[in-house]
Parts: C-alpha cells; sequence; structure tokens
C-alpha cells in the first residue's frame, strides 16, 4: 500500500493535540495541495479520538488511530515502534513532527531506523526542484532552518531516500481557522506490543506551569542591548505591567543576561503574532524580525534612526527609551 501522503506526528498531552502539531497539519495542507496528494496524521494514547475532529478541521484526510491504555504517556520504544510501522506500511513522501522535547525523541529513532534523513529545529518548509550530478529531482521538500548560531539560513534536501522528516519549531507555522465541515477516514489500528516493548514505567508525571506566554500574548513589550543592562530591564517591565503585555527580548539581550532564554523573540526564540510589537532598543537584525514582523502592529522606539526595525515597524519613535517609555506609561495612565 503506497499513499505518498504529507504525514504528521501527532503529539498529544493528556489526551489533547499539541498546538504544533496543528500547525503541521496546517502547513501539511499547504504542502499537499502543492503535491497533488493527502494529509495523514499519526494520532497514539489513550482516549485520544475526541481529537480527530480537531485535527481533521485543519487539514488531515486520514487520520491513524492507535489507542491503549499503556500508551497513555509517551515513552520511546512502543511509540517509535509504532510510528515505523505505520510509515513503513503507508509510505508517506514527507512525514513531519514538532520540534519539542518529543519530537525531538522520536524522529531521529523514526529516521535511523528507517535510514531516510532527518532536518531539526526547522523554521520553513517549501516545495521546489533540485538538480544534482545531472539527476534533476522534481517536488522535493526544502526543509529550511537557521544555521551557525543563527547567523545565515540554510535550505537543507534529502531527495534520495523518502520519506523527507522534517522536526519544525513551535510557532513558526501559522494555524489555520477550523474548517469543521471537514471529514477524514480514521483507520484504527491495533497496537501490537508485547511487555517488552515497556522497560520503562511513568510512575508520576509532574508539570510546571508556564509562566510566560509569549506565543499567546495580544501585546508584547521586548527589549534588545539598547536596554544597556539587566537593571535597565525593569523600564521594559513596567510598560509591559501597565499594558497587560508580556515581556520579550532580542537574543542579544538574552546573550548578555539581561533576561532569560524563555523571553527569547525570533528565529532562534519564540515565534510571534501580536496584535501590538513593541521593540525598545532592538536594531531588528533579520533573525529577530523573522520572529515578530508578523504582528498586525509594531511600535519601534530607537535613537538610531537608521536601525532595521525602522523598516518594518509601522509606527517608529527616535529617541532614548529611557526617556520615552516614561512618557509612553504617563500618557497611558492618565487615559485610564
Amino acid at each position: 500500500m503506497s499513499e505518498n501522503s504529507v504525514m504528521v506526528y501527532i503529539q498529544q498531552n493528556n489526551g489533547k493535540a499539541a498546538d504544533v502539531s496543528l500547525e503541521l497539519v496546517s502547513k501539511a495542507r499547504e504542502l499537499a495541495d502543492r503535491l497533488k496528494v493527502e494529509v495523514s496524521a499519526v494520532l497514539i494514547g489513550a482516549d485520544v479520538s475526541s481529537e480527530i475532529k480537531r485535527i481533521t478541521s485543519m487539514g488531515a484526510d486520514k487520520v491513524y488511530l492507535i489507542e491503549e491504555p499503556r500508551l497513555k504517556y509517551y515513552t520511546p520504544i512502543p511509540y517509535s515502534k509504532l510510528m515505523i510501522q505505520i510509515v513503513s506500511e503507508n509510505k508517506p513522501q514527507i512525514v513531519l513532527y514538532g520540534a519539542t522535547t518529543e519530537g525531538r525523541d522520536i524522529a531521529p529513532r523514526v529516521a535511523s531506523n528507517l535510514k531516510v534523513g532527518l532536518t531539526a529545529d526547522c523554521t520553513d518548509l517549501q516545495i521546489g526542484d533540485h538538480t544534482q550530478k545531472e539527476t534533476e529531482y522534481k517536488d522535493i521538500l526544502y526543509q529550511i532552518r537557521p544555521a551557525f548560531g543563527g547567523n545565515i539560513i540554510a535550505t537543507i534536501i534529502s531527495p534520495e531516500q523518502k520519506p523527507q522528516m522534517a522536526t519544525v519549531r513551535e510557532g513558526v507555522m501559522r494555524m489555520a481557522e477550523p474548517d469543521l465541515s471537514r471529514k477524514a477516514e480514521t483507520i484504527k489500528i491495533t497496537a501490537k506490543l508485547s511487555a517488552e516493548d515497556f522497560p520503562t514505567e511513568i510512575i508520576e508525571r509532574v508539570m510546571e506551569a508556564k509562566t510566560i506566554n509569549l506565543k499567546g500574548a495580544n501585546i508584547i513589550v521586548s527589549g534588545g542591548m539598547g536596554v544597556g543592562s539587566k537593571e535597565n530591564f525593569d523600564l521594559i517591565r513596567e510598560l509591559a505591567k501597565t499594558l497587560g503585555a508580556e515581556v520579550g527580548a532580542s537574543r542579544a539581550a538574552v546573550d548578555q543576561g539581561f533576561i532569560g532564554a524563555e523571553h527569547q523573540v525570533g528565529q532562534t526564540g519564540t515565534t510571534v503574532r501580536p496584535k501590538l510589537y513593541i521593540a525598545c532598543g532592538i536594531s531588528g537584525a533579520i533573525q529577530h524580525r523573522a520572529g515578530m514582523d508578523d504582528s498586525a502592529r509594531i511600535i519601534a522606539i530607537n535613537n538610531d534612526p537608521e536601525a532595521p526595525i525602522f523598516g518594518i515597524a509601522h509606527y517608529g519613535i527616535v529617541g532614548d527609551l529611557n526617556e520615552v517609555i516614561p512618557r509612553m506609561i504617563k500618557a497611558y495612565k492618565a487615559r485610564v
């Protein structure tokens, strides 16, 4: 049997499909339409069938469903064994995983077993052609990711063996509007697993709630090297608190120790699309712009009128942020 689809591994947590997996189904739909093939999804877990409708609404044509109590939580050996089985039997031409802890664990196991290529931590995926040593490859997957510490963007291909496999960073693919009228074929698969496939047992699962939600924020106030110091970041936090915003940062600010890496926005951080993004003391290197240039409104504050950030900002303020931000806070409080 050969379906030649674009396949997505669905990561689920407590029976709910992860956002990154739904983002990838949306992207898979786009790639599959270009290739004129179907989108398939693999959903493994216990009591997860209720998520099929959500997965279908994002663009899936087929959902391979494996439900069993022992599969409630991800463990490497049984999950990778089942994924290898499904990929081997159905022969998709592309398989996508989220670049999460789980995706980064299972993807290389599957790729190694099948002896195919795998590109990690992609930030874009495209379909194109490639000629190599007089051999022309049509409609192959361009796997695009930062390289050399984010200083260049590399396009990687693995055309000689199928499937082409990639893990994709969370948030970089736009999640489509759900189409609840879509229908998909559900293919139930019985897990042929023995006790030897479960050498480990999860006794207790402890999950720490995220204190920062850049992806879901409507307003983000970000600081860069121009903030000057860790202490000066208090001004960024004060503006964010006043506006009910999350605090973001450029990679340069994180590298300097001004703020923690969980706040980093950009190609090597979190990709965001808030309604309002305020960039304070951020020059606007391409790596940062790639992670926030889809924001609905961008305000840039910088004392350099030639800073690249002004090229994408809807509103630009040339000035010292230590003077501008207090005035913004005062003006906002006066209005409310």
